[in-house]
C-alpha cells in the first residue's frame, strides 16, 4: 500500500475533524483559508460565534501531544490571518469570534481520538 505524503495525510485528517465539528452541530463555512500571515484550517459558524479552527494529529506522544503543537507563534498566525479574513469578508469588528483546536490522535492499530478544545487561545483582532 503506498503512503500518503503530508498534505494527503493532513486532508484526511481535516476531514474528520471537519466531520466529527458537523455532526456536533456546526455549520460548515471554508476551509483552508490562505493568507500571506498564515492558513486556517476550518472556519465554521457556532451558534452567534464564526470559528477559526486549527487541526492537529499525531500518532503518538513521542514529541508532545497534539495539543501541545499549537505553539504561541502558531497561535499568531492564525490570529493575523483571522483578522485578514474578517476585514477581507466585511465583517464588523463586534463579530463574535473563537479561535478552537481539534486534536485527533491516531496511535498505530487503534481508533483515532478526537478532542475539541473551544477557546484554546484568545487574540485581540
Amino acid at each position: 500500500m503506498p503512503t500518503m505524503n503530508k498534505r494527503a495525510i493532513g486532508a484526511k485528517y481535516e476531514e474528520m475533524a471537519l466531520e466529527y465539528l458537523l455532526r456536533n452541530g456546526v455549520r460548515f463555512v471554508t476551509r483552508n483559508f490562505t493568507c500571506r500571515s498564515g492558513e486556517i484550517d476550518l472556519i465554521v459558524r457556532d451558534g452567534k460565534y464564526l470559528v477559526f479552527v486549527e487541526v492537529k494529529y499525531r500518532t503518538g506522544d513521542r514529541f508532545g501531544s497534539a495539543a501541545e503543537a499549537v505553539s504561541l507563534r502558531k497561535q499568531q498566525r492564525i490570529s493575523r490571518a483571522a483578522a485578514f479574513y474578517l476585514r477581507r469578508f466585511g465583517y464588523s469588528f463586534d463579530t463574535p469570534v473563537r479561535f478552537d483546536v481539534i486534536t485527533l490522535n491516531a496511535p498505530p492499530g487503534e481508533p483515532v481520538r478526537i478532542q475539541w478544545f473551544q477557546n484554546a487561545f484568545f487574540c485581540h483582532l
